[in-house]
């Protein structure tokens, strides 16, 4: 006869295993919602050689539609002038000339642009964010003085800065607050590559004190620790510079 006393102890065993495997899909099935909600976060993917930005089109989507392969050219994905210094006679002594998918239509779900800064003597790329990509500058002439500011950690938001001068590279994280500012006696001009064919941008100080409709006086004053007066003047302010 066979031994039954064992039999329990075996459906144990059995029953942990079923629950180790179940536990390890759960796992596996996480991992995998985060890696693609990770890919959703970025521009969208290519599933073809190109899908050249077709700006005849009245469908939004988050993109471009393509154009029709056949109606592609060569000058789809060219444009020119990159050479010429941008002008820099402003408030802020600087200028950025961007290469995104509004300029080359081809790099529509490239995933890719660049842009060329330009800084007079004391110019500033004032601190504004990238919603929607990373940042890589290369110093082509000059010297900068760069940073940018993490998120909130803790109570501490921390300062990452960096002298720079020809031929250096630095990279500001995507959607953190980052600048640029000549520190030189001449002009110095950078590039940059970011991680989105439409990177976006927002200037912090335009997009607080210059916004349409203007955020509260009472917002601001209570944000920024100051008096009702000081908003009304950096309002007016901004809303010189912007149309100016």
């Amino acid at each position: 006869m066979h031994n039954n006393t064992n039999i329990p102890l075996l459906s144990s065993v059995i029953q942990l295993i079923k629950d180790m495997a179940m536990k390890l899909l759960l796992v596996a099935l996480l991992a995998l919602a985060f890696a693609h909600a990770a890919v959703l976060a970025s521009d969208p993917s290519p599933l073809q050689d190109f899908c050249v930005a077709d700006d005849s089109s009245k469908v939004f989507v988050n993109g471009a539609v393509c154009k029709n392969m056949n109606d592609v050219t060569a000058d789809d994905f060219y444009t020119s002038g990159l050479d010429k210094p941008g002008n820099t006679v402003n408030n802020v002594r600087s200028n950025v000339t961007a290469v995104n998918v509004n300029k080359i239509p081809g790099l529509n779900t490239l995933g890719i642009s660049l842009a060329r800064i330009d800084f007079a003597p004391n110019g500033l790329n004032p601190p504004h964010t990238h919603p929607r990509a990373t940042e890589i500058l290369v110093v082509l002439e000059g010297e900068l003085y760069v940073g940018f500011v993490t998120s909130n950690i803790g109570q501490t938001n921390r300062l990452f800065t960096k002298n720079l001068k020809k031929g250096d590279v630095f990279v500001f994280p995507q959607g953190l607050i980052h600048f640029q500012l000549n520190t030189g006696k001449y002009n110095a001009v950078a590039l940059a590559g970011l991680s989105s064919q439409n990177p976006g941008v927002i200037t912090i100080a335009k997009a607080v004190f210059g916004s349409t409709p203007p955020i509260s006086d009472d917002v601001l004053a209570k944000a920024f620790q100051v008096d009702k007066r000081l908003v009304d003047r950096l309002q007016a302010q901004q809303w010189t510079d912007n149309n100016n």
